[in-house]
């Protein structure tokens, strides 16, 4: 044996080791049971891995991000591994790490049932109990091909090595560029093999380390996602470093379950989506109308006081227009297909408004003393969105964005977007968002307009903008449309998840396809920069987005219900609908109760229907000129003059509080 020198690197402190030959990263991490696996010059490697001479390795906590997905990717084949056990016709197709967890897919006869994955689930635990090791062996391809030649969707990956297979849904977590390697679970006590599967890897040294994991639910999915291969059955389960994150991640789910805007929706009776007009496309009910106008109107208000001019665009256009933008040859996948009219000419359902509003302005010619010119619309637009990810309102197909395109001077850019970023990011607290970060989308090398230089100034010009806010500032390369780099606004909801708010984009582009022009203060014609802006992304997102934010409890400016007043008996009907006519003269939506239901139903009712405020009244009330006010958490107030809690109302409403 002779020695060998490693460097152990653990975020910024490095250790320097002498070991013998043929250690592991597992000897080197000894006793150290929270590392799954090592990074050796900046690769994962199982802990298996012997450690050469001046190599630097780090320890792979299950904890961290690829801890996680080993973890779960591990957990994949205990599952595979069950499966095939109870169902042994099964081919196996493919089982990546996802967000939060992980999935398998299979080729079954006969889709899986939920006492299906109960019996999975038991045997997985088998598998868990009796430790098997995770051994790696490299093989050949032909190799391979021999072992799995009962596999045929392995040997269709085998085929796409190092090619398709890296862009083909998950299975760049079976093959890649370089050899293939095959994971045998392993008997701990015998040697025997109990199981195998072709996998990059790495895993865990044993099924025992998998602390604790759930089967979450079973869906069809075509072949590596595409609708012309045949359809599998996928099995959804997750998996967590303890028991108590395990608990946690189910509660979570079981709240969000809960705050389903779609469900709510329909017990609030806010909106639906009627087959008879089509996937993704919304209807608006009465009491979701009023949560929507309201929203609408405030954020009209905003605008103009922000100095924004108010225009509207129509929703279908010649093709010619989307030919000039760029969009029909980036976006046309995104597009409803062409309506041919007018003897052959191809009109298409716009997907965005800002062609439209490029159009206005050049409709006469522009001076500097009009910029910027912020141009603000509620427009309508329409996307074909696949089946597959259409979900309620969070990604429809035809919705209203709160679209606006600002056209101003270079020397203005800089200001002007920081004013656009404050007032976007100001509007949002007052829906009752707080808790953000920002993300800046940098240029597709692949997907994209304009010259480098004209991308390197937006881009930096974007980045001093988001750095003024104090927010953190999250890199996504790559991920800007083709016309320039942008802002988003990222929020976290009541529960913690994440969702994309605001986008605010920097365009040289456009306005040079567009052939903008504005006359300068020295008489030469100058190019404008445009600046797009979504603040809500789109009302019907938006309008999910605080529907499960707020659980449905609307604060009561933004309620469709107000108040709900509650007679004691019939008697005193009149006196509530008396003060209900008092409140609404004071634009307050209120209404009464009238039902043959009894007081306590009543209240029940407006419990469930999420309502702020309930206004009770009898005798005394009626006799003193008084009403008894309920408040949403149970709490009350008896004996309040009907002006008072009228006054409180307003109050609370025009201070836009939760309560």
């Amino acid at each position: 044996m002779s020695d060998v020198r490693v460097t152990v690197q653990r975020d910024s402190e490095r250790e320097e080791r002498v070991v013998t030959t043929g250690t592991t990263a597992a000897d080197l991490f000894q006793g150290e049971r929270s590392v799954v696996a090592a990074r050796v010059a900046g690769e994962l490697k199982d802990l298996a891995y012997e450690l050469a001479d001046g190599e630097v390795v780090e320890p792979v906590e299950i904890s961290s991000e690829d801890g996680l997905n080993i973890l779960r990717h591990s957990t994949a084949h205990v599952m595979a591994q069950a499966v095939q056990e109870l169902f042994p016709e099964a081919k196996l197709g493919i089982g990546p790490p996802i967000k939060d967890g992980f999935y398998y897919d299979f080729d079954v006869e006969t889709p899986f049932h939920p006492d299906d994955l109960k019996r999975i689930e038991k045997k997985m635990q088998e598998i868990q109990k009796r430790g098997q090791k995770f051994v790696r062996r490299p093989v050949s391809d032909d190799a391979a091909r021999e072992e799995l030649a009962d596999e045929p969707y392995k040997l269709e990956l085998i085929g796409l090595k190092g090619s398709a297979a890296d862009a083909a849904e998950g299975a760049s977590a079976e093959v890649g560029a370089g050899e293939l390697n095959i994971y045998d679970n392993v008997d701990a006590k015998s040697g025997d093999l109990c199981w195998k599967d072709l996998c990059r890897g790495p895993h865990l040294p044993s099924t025992r380390v998998i602390p604790a994991f759930k089967l979450m639910r079973s869906a069809a999915a075509y072949w590596r996602g595409s609708e012309k291969n045949k359809q599998l059955q996928r099995i959804y389960g997750t998996a967590w470093p303890t028991k108590d994150e395990l608990k946690a991640y189910l509660e979570f789910l079981a709240e969000a379950e809960k705050r389903d805007h779609r469900k709510l929706g329909s017990e609030l009776d806010l909106f639906s989506i009627p087959e008879d007009i089509g996937s993704g496309l919304a209807v608006f009910h009465p009491k979701g109308g009023v949560i929507r106008r309201v929203m609408e109107d405030y954020s009209r208000r905003r605008h103009e006081e922000s100095g924004y001019e108010f225009v509207y665009t129509p929703h279908a256009t010649k093709g010619k227009l989307f030919e000039k933008s760029g969009h029909l040859d980036w976006y046309a996948d995104g597009m409803y297909p062409p309506m041919q009219l007018d003897e052959g000419i191809d009109y298409y359902l716009k997907p965005m408004n800002c062609p439209m509003h490029n159009l206005i302005f050049d409709a006469r010619g522009r001076s500097y003393r009009e910029l910027p010119l912020r141009l603000f619309e509620f427009g309508t637009v329409y996307r074909y969105e696949k089946s597959g990810v259409v979900h309620g309102l969070t990604r429809a197909r035809g919705f209203t964005q709160d679209d606006a395109h600002i056209y101003c001077t270079k020397e203005q850019m800089a200001e002007e977007l920081d004013a656009t970023l404050t007032f976007v990011l100001d509007l949002l607290r007052d829906y009752g968002l707080t808790d953000f970060y920002l993300e800046l989308s940098t240029k597709d090398p692949e997907k994209f307009v304009g010259s480098d230089e004209a991308w390197e100034e937006a881009t930096e010009t974007l980045r001093q903008v988001a750095e003024k806010q104090g927010l953190p500032l999250v890199p996504d390369p790559g991920g800007a449309a083709f016309y320039g780099p942008k802002i988003s606004v990222q929020t976290k909801d009541a529960i913690g998840r994440t969702w994309q708010m605001s986008t605010v984009q920097l365009d040289f582009n456009l306005p040079e396809r567009f052939d903008l022009e504005y006359t300068a203060a020295d008489g030469t014609k100058q190019r404008p920069v445009m600046i797009h802006r979504a603040l809500f992304g789109s009302i019907e997102r938006f309008f999910a987005v605080l529907l499960e934010h707020y659980a449905g409890a609307f604060p009561a400016w933004l309620a469709p219900v107000q108040a709900t007043c509650i007679p004691i008996g019939d008697a005193h009907v009149p006196y509530l609908t008396e003060f209900a006519a008092q409140a609404k003269a004071k634009g307050l939506r209120v209404e009464v109760d009238s039902s043959s239901d009894r007081m306590q139903k009543k209240i029940r009712n407006a419990q469930k229907a999420k309502v702020p405020f309930m206004i009770i009244a009898g005798d005394e009330d009626m006799a003193a000129g008084a009403v008894s006010f309920r408040y949403r958490d149970g709490s009350q107030k008896n004996g309040i003059p009907r002006d008072e809690a009228i006054a409180e109302i307003l109050d609370i409403v025009e201070r836009r509080v939760q309560v």
